[in-house]
């Protein structure tokens, strides 16, 4: 049995997989934020729910923001930013007195989808997470790409490319630097634009139902955000050229996106023709889980 936990900034999900990927038990808590020893215990006790409901042990894999440093073993670049200089992977083996597997959200999301998910069969994919911050992962021929320095496909903290008119130097991230892609396509970000632009307060998810209704400033603040969108995408696809994108988190779940933004795109694509495709997560919410389960191989 393999267990996967996906550590998210409000909620921490586990589930239980059978060697043919069934699944068998499947829990959630709200993270205990800004409490790192709370965010310890939260894990332990999931551990502990599944395997008590399952009657056996299972080996773990963990997906989080951010990376455990090759060069300090310390979490770097988590925006949940509790976890940053921690310890977390000593700590957590600790607690659950085993070897555990550690990678970045995004990648696990991607492994899940690569492994038996949208982007079965494909040689090259790129997974995105769009929801309270913008991950990204890289999967080639089914193995993960970490990288020298653990930080292989954090697409969302390059700057937003070909900015237009408003757009530079951009919003302040909290990695330090302005006009990150993620401080212009997080789920906040996007509201935030939204706020600015029209000093009406709402989340993402009401913006898009303002712009279903007909909301001629919801519709505006969509368009904005799936050019952005777009532009982020295509250098992606001029570096790494993947066969597909797939996307998850809370933002992954507008349909419109994955008709709207591959028509844009090919304007800064240095191709002739995009053949890559964009689309959402099979597994949606539970991708970046069961791709946690999956460190431990198939």
């Amino acid at each position: 049995m393999r267990i996967g936990i996906d550590l998210g900034g409000t909620k921490i999900e586990a589930l239980a997989l059978a060697d043919d990927g069934q699944s068998l038990h499947r829990e959630r808590l709200p993270t205990p934020r800004h409490d790192y020893e709370g965010t310890l215990a939260a894990i332990g006790e999931l551990v502990r729910r599944c395997e008590q409901a399952t009657g056996a042990t299972g080996t773990v894999g963990v997906g989080m923001p951010g990376a455990i440093s090759p060069a300090t073993g310390l979490v770097k670049n988590a925006n949940s930013t509790w976890l940053n200089g921690q310890p977390f992977a000593e700590d957590l083996q600790n607690v659950l007195a085993r070897p555990v597997r550690f990678a970045n959200d995004a990648n696990c999301l991607a492994l899940s989808e690569a492994t038996d998910g949208a982007a079965a069969g494909a040689e090259v994919v790129f997974g995105i997470i769009l929801g309270t911050g913008v991950g990204g992962g890289l999967v080639v021929r089914g193995q993960g790409i970490i990288g020298a320095n653990a930080v292989g496909g954090e697409w969302g903290h390059n700057m937003l490319p070909w900015p237009e008119d408003g757009e530079y130097p951009g919003p302040a991230c909290y990695c330090g630097l302005s006009g990150c892609i993620e401080s212009w396509l997080s789920g906040p970000a996007f509201a935030r634009d939204f706020h600015q632009r029209t000093g009406r307060e709402a989340t993402a998810a009401e913006v898009l139902a303002f712009a279903t209704a007909g909301d001629a400033q919801a519709e505006e603040a969509w368009q904005r955000y799936e050019r952005r969108l777009a532009r982020a995408l295509a250098s992606l696809i001029n570096i790494v050229d993947p066969d597909v994108i797939v996307a998850g988190g809370g933002l992954s779940n507008v349909a419109r996106l994955f008709e709207h933004v591959p028509q844009l795109w090919d304007r800064w694509v240095f191709s002739d023709r995009v053949d890559t495709r964009l689309v959402p997560a099979k597994f949606g919410d539970s991708s970046g889980v069961r791709g946690a389960a999956w460190l431990w191989g198939s």
